[in-house]
């Protein structure tokens, strides 16, 4: 650090050993542009693996449209799954392009607009791609997807299909995964590359003014998520006990969501997606620099909330009913979790330099 240093100053340090720096000189900082390099890798690695699943399940809905029996149904659901896994894991960091761009209500808005989706049916639409992108986030997007393949009861066979419904779910896995392709592209170096704005914060990126402010952001993401899963997805359908308000019933997928969710919060303090990444430069690496008890305190609360919705015994529509103090413990850790991100994490990354 450089120092403008008084001749009365300079006396000072002769006789007592120390010098003093004027108010106005800077303070030291610390760079962490390999912290934000680690989590920008987590969330275009994370897109990456959305769009080649979602790209799969395209792959097997036109399949079944082919072919409609009752083992291409079950891989079409299958690559559902794989698909939405990568994208619950992307939700806790719902910035930047997915929502500039308008992509998160066309994958994911919910719930699914059935009346309006029985009308397209009905009409005289040719159902494409195309026309599907022109419509609204509740007639496209995963859990339209998730409806046609399952149906309400989640009982649905393949003799229950109309053609219309095949047209209509090939072109919606077809929107789906050109949303989804398009998330990765806005994202990557050879594309949008909006990843460069996350690695150069501070340093030419549009975005963030500093590599503080772009911490903070990503932080307050998990904060948000993990809002969102205590008291949102959980609670709303737990405290009024009405299923019609739980997210992902009509494929039971409903506790994957929500400990995937819990696992994008870990993937990116960890620094890794799928086991892979750089935890020497990780975020849990930066807190653990500056509070190595706040750091272990974290993961744990992290691994406890995963394995405390994992723990809920049967469907989550069962447990809303049939196992309401499982529930309510796993609803517990994560709001423990949310508490600790906001209360402590987040006062520490707005303390650094």
């Amino acid at each position: 650090m450089r120092r403008k240093i008084s001749l009365f100053a300079a006396i000072a340090v002769l006789l007592l050993s120390a010098c003093k720096s004027s108010s106005n000189d800077p303070q030291p900082s610390m760079n962490h542009e390999p912290v934000l390099t680690t989590t920008a890798q987590v969330i275009l690695n994370t897109y990456q693996d959305l769009s080649q699943k979602a790209a799969k399940l395209q792959e097997t809905t036109a399949l079944l449209r082919q072919v409609p029996i009752e083992a291409h149904l079950e891989l079409a659901r299958q690559a559902w799954r794989e698909a939405r896994s990568p994208w619950e894991q992307s939700e806790g960091f719902l910035f930047g392009p997915v929502d500039q761009e308008g992509l998160d209500p066309s994958l994911d808005s919910w719930p699914v607009n059935v009346s309006d989706l029985q009308a397209v049916l009905n009409s005289s639409h040719t159902i494409t791609v195309e026309f599907l992108q022109q419509q609204e986030g509740t007639l496209k997007g995963f859990h339209t997807i998730e409806y046609l393949l399952w149906g309400e009861d989640g009982k649905k066979t393949v003799a229950d299909f109309s053609e219309r419904e095949f047209e209509y779910l090939e072109a919606c896995a077809g929107a789906l995964a050109q949303d989804a392709a398009r998330l990765y592209e806005l994202w990557s170096p050879e594309g949008g590359n909006y990843i460069s704005n996350v690695i150069n914060a501070g340093k030419g990126s549009k975005v963030y003014v500093s590599q503080k402010a772009a911490l903070e952001e990503i932080v307050s993401a998990l904060g948000v998520i993990a809002d969102e899963v205590a008291n949102g997805k959980i609670n709303e359908p737990f405290s009024q006990k009405d299923l019609t308000l739980e997210e992902s019933r009509f494929s039971a997928n409903s506790k994957n969501d929500f400990a995937n969710n819990m696992r994008s919060i870990q993937n990116i303090y960890l620094g890794q997606y799928e086991g892979e990444g750089d935890t020497a430069n990780s975020l849990s690496a930066l807190v653990s620099s500056l509070d190595a008890s706040l750091d272990t305190r974290l993961k744990e609360h992290i691994q406890k909330a995963i394995d405390d919705i994992e723990a809920i015994p049967g469907t989550f529509s069962e447990a809303v009913f049939s196992h309401r103090a499982e529930v309510q413990k796993a609803q517990q850790s994560v709001r423990d979790l949310q508490d600790l991100i906001e209360g402590e994490v987040l006062p520490l990354i707005n303390s650094i330099k």
